[in-house]
Order: structure tokens, then C-alpha cells, then sequence
């Protein structure tokens, strides 16, 4: 008989749960688990949001008078994932030792600091380059909280339902990257908050002279980022199950799975996250009589949008073989912005570049959904074929040991991931610095990804893998 959970009140801690009951799935454990969902949801939306922030303000601090070189914007750009990729160890593990709901609500909370840090810096012209870089590091909050975030929503949902709940909570919180980039260049043209925002700065747009209120860009997600810690706080759940120490989550280290999923969620996310911030800046060096603006946050709403289809095509015909042929088609769309590129007295095609881009962000959509539907089942078949299937209290204990693994290993996996979002803008600015163009840093992408495949073909997808999934 499948035991009722005891919750206090809404908000408190849920001491019993149990996802594979069926039963109990179906009675009361899937509402619970969608309320904790759609509130986790728009909390990592504005973590990316805050992420992503400064691949739109890097953009327009040479307008409005800061004198920085080319490498110190993509140094902007590229800086808050440097700190989330770093922040995301830590978060990786702190679900079990905190609890989801209170470290959803102060994960979130802290966003606050970079988002009201960056609304006062640039308004000043003559705030120095460090402090400017602090506050990108900073902005690292947001990228940190997605690892945390996933390891908390894989807790509530059952093995099959999994790829699509991880999906829909990254796919829409992912859309933060892509809709900072669309807002922004939209809020900064007008003063929504009057006097409580501060004055306009004067920038000059061909003949014209115009204001803007380029510090709306940090300031119009304060409001909802309050909302959304309060949200989290009165309104999901602890879960009691989910509570383990570092010792218990620190047995992934051990585990080589782990360091594969890291090298493969790497080349999907990574590369979703390293596009996007260095999306503006890279259409601006290469085609800069174009708005970069007006075309980057294109790229990004498609990863992001099509990640919860990559989660459920990967429950449907299985994670390894979505993954393997993702990797394929993301090694020849960067073959094909080669192609495109501006190259000695051609000018290049923005057309082709900019589709070849989009194919990219599709198919890193796809590939974050088929990599993170892989982790929980690798790891949960790890612990379950260890035990005999007729022994039910020991399967009970292999599955809630392989789903305590299985949330260490997808916020583990997912802060090495986000260490592309600083190595791709990165080595477009030092490829362009050293070489004059990106191309060198687009040849070691290429490079990358055919490791990918050979990793996935060899470890998981070929007939007799070591862990087919």
C-alpha cells in the first residue's frame, strides 16, 4: 500500500514520495509535481535572463561612451559564465543539503544584486572596466542556478517522465536568453520607470541624437525576480527523500558516466549558451553595417524552444540515438558558417550565415533535451542492475540512490556545460585578435563535436554499448 505524503501545509516538506507508484503518481504525486514545475520555471527564466544580460549591454557601452577595446567586450560577454559554470559545482549539490524550495527562493533572490549593480554602473560612463567585470561575474548567479534548479525537478517526476519535465523546466527557462536579447533593445528606448530609474543617457544614431535608458535593461527584471523568490518560497516543496549529504552526492565522481555526460551536455549546452552570448558581438565583427541586435535573439528562442521536443523525441526513440545524430548535424552546420563568413574581398552572405546559426541553435535545443533525458536513466539503471529485480526494498533504496545520483550528475554535468559559454566567445575574441577572423575558433568546434560523436556511438549508442539509453 502506497503511503500518503505528509505535508504540513503548502510550501513545507513532503516526507514521503514516490514517483514510480503509479498509483500514488496518479492520485496525487503528478500535481504536486507540475505546481513545483511551473514555479521553477519562470524562476530559471529570469536566472537566464540576468545570465544572458550582457550580451545585449556589451553591445551598446561603445554608443554611450565607454571606451573598452573589442576583447574586453567579448570579456564581458563571456565573464558571467565563467562565474555560473564555477557557481554550478557548488549548486549542484545544494538541493539535498538545503532543500529545493528555500534554495529556489534565495538562489533567486540573489539575482537582485547584478540586476540592480548593472542599472546604476551604466549610467556612468566613466565606471571603471573592473567594476564593469565584477558585475558580469556577478550575473554568474543566474547561470549557476540551472544546475540546481534540474537536479530539483528531476526529484519529482517518475524514469519516463523525466526527459520531458527536465525539457519543459530548461526549453522555457532557456528562453531568458532569447528574450533579454529581444526586450531589451525595446525597454532601453523608453523611460517605463520615470524618475525611480534615473536619467537617459544621449547617443548618437547616425545624424540623429537620441535617448535611451540603457539601464532599463538590468531594471525591468527586478520586479519579477521579487515576485518569483516569493513565489518559490510560499508556494513548492521540500522534498525529505531527496535530503543527502555531499559524502552520498560526491559518489558521481567515481563514476565514469559522469565525466562522459559532462564532455557530451558540454558540446549541446555549452554550445547553446556560448552561441548566445557571442551571437551580437560576432554578427557586429563580421557583417557590422547589420543591427546585430535586431537578428541575435533569433538563435536562441529556437534552442531554447525546441529543447522540450529534443526531451520527449529522446523518451520516444532514446537519448544515445537522438544525441549521436545531433552532433553529426551540428558538426556540418559549423562547416557551413565557414562558408558563409566575409573572407579576403567577398563580403560573405549574412542569408547563409545566419541559417546555418539557426540550425546550430536547433540543434543545441534538441541535443540539451536527448543529453539530460540520458543522465537520470543511465544512472538509475546503474544502481538498479545491481540489484536483484524480485528484492523490492532493495529496489526501492537503488532508486532513490540512483535518482540522489542522477541529480548530482545533471548539476555536475550541467556546470561543465556552461563553461562553453565562455570558452566559444572567448576564442572568437582570440581568434579574431591573433588571426583577423573567427574561423580558427569554428575549426576546433568542429573538432569537438566529432569527438562527441565517436564518445557517443562508442559508450552508448552502438549495438552491445556499455550503457545503452
Amino acid at each position: 500500500m502506497t503511503t500518503r505524503p505528509l505535508l504540513s501545509h503548502r510550501g513545507q516538506t513532503i516526507h514521503i514520495w514516490a514517483p514510480e507508484d503509479k498509483a500514488f503518481w496518479q492520485r496525487e504525486g503528478e500535481a504536486i509535481a507540475r505546481l513545483n514545475l511551473w514555479i521553477s520555471v519562470p524562476a530559471l527564466f529570469l536566472a537566464f535572463a540576468i545570465w544572458q544580460v550582457w550580451s545585449v549591454v556589451a553591445v551598446s557601452l561603445p554608443s554611450l561612451g565607454f571606451r573598452y577595446s573589442t576583447n574586453q567586450l567579448f570579456w564581458l560577454a563571456a565573464a558571467p559564465a565563467l562565474s555560473g559554470a564555477t557557481l554550478r559545482i557548488f549548486y549542484s549539490f545544494m538541493v539535498p543539503l538545503v532543500g529545493g524550495r528555500r534554495w529556489t527562493a534565495l538562489s533567486t533572490a540573489s539575482l537582485l544584486i547584478p540586476a540592480i549593480g548593472i542599472g546604476f554602473a551604466v549610467q556612468d560612463n566613466t565606471t571603471s572596466y573592473p567594476t564593469m567585470l565584477t558585475l558580469a561575474l556577478l550575473c554568474g548567479f543566474g547561470g549557476g542556478n540551472f544546475s540546481s534548479s534540474m537536479a530539483n525537478i528531476s526529484f519529482f517526476f517518475p524514469k519516463e517522465r523525466k526527459g520531458s519535465a527536465l525539457g519543459v523546466n530548461a526549453g522555457l527557462g532557456n528562453l531568458g536568453v532569447s528574450v533579454v536579447q529581444f526586450l531589451s533593445p525595446l525597454v532601453v528606448t523608453a523611460g517605463v520607470f520615470g524618475i525611480f530609474a534615473g536619467a537617459p543617457q544621449t547617443v548618437g544614431k547616425g545624424s540623429q541624437i537620441v535617448h535611451v535608458w540603457t539601464q532599463n535593461a538590468a531594471f525591468i527584471w527586478v520586479p519579477w525576480i521579487a515576485l518569483a523568490a516569493l513565489a518559490a518560497w510560499f508556494g513548492m516543496n521540500d522534498l525529505a527523500e531527496a535530503k543527502a549529504s555531499f559524502a552520498d552526492q560526491a559518489v558521481i565522481f567515481r563514476r565514469r558516466h559522469n565525466w562522459l555526460m559532462c564532455i557530451l551536455y558540454l558540446g549541446t549546452f555549452g554550445s547553446f549558451i556560448g552561441y548566445a552570448a557571442g551571437f551580437p558581438l560576432l554578427i557586429k565583427s563580421q557583417f557590422p553595417t547589420l543591427d546585430a541586435l535586431a537578428y541575435a535573439w533569433v538563435g536562441p528562442f529556437v534552442g531554447a524552444a525546441v529543447r522540450p521536443f529534443g526531451g520527449w523525441l529522446a523518451d520516444k526513440l532514446g537519448g544515445a540515438r537522438v544525441t549521436l545524430w545531433n552532433f553529426v548535424v551540428m558538426a556540418g552546420a559549423v562547416a557551413c558558417v565557414l562558408v558563409f563568413l566575409p573572407s579576403g574581398p567577398s563580403h560573405g552572405s549574412f542569408a547563409g550565415f545566419f541559417a546555418s546559426f539557426l540550425v546550430l541553435f536547433l540543434t543545441t535545443g534538441i541535443g540539451n533535451g536527448s543529453t539530460f533525458r540520458m543522465i537520470p536513466v543511465i544512472f538509475l539503471n546503474t544502481r538498479l542492475q545491481e540489484v536483484a529485480p524480485s528484492d523490492k526494498e532493495a529496489v526501492q533504496r537503488a532508486t532513490r540512490e540512483g535518482n540522489t545520483e542522477a541529480a548530482a550528475a545533471l548539476g555536475f554535468a550541467a556546470a561543465m556545460g556552461a563553461y562553453g559559454g565562455f570558452f566559444i566567445p572567448k576564442s572568437y575574441g582570440t581568434s579574431i585578435s591573433l588571426t583577423g577572423g573567427p574561423e580558427a575558433a569554428l575549426y576546433v568546434f568542429i573538432a569537438f563535436y566529432i569527438v562527441c560523436i565517436a564518445l557517443t556511438w562508442w559508450h552508448y549508442a552502438r549495438r552491445h554499448a556499455a550503457m545503452p539509453c
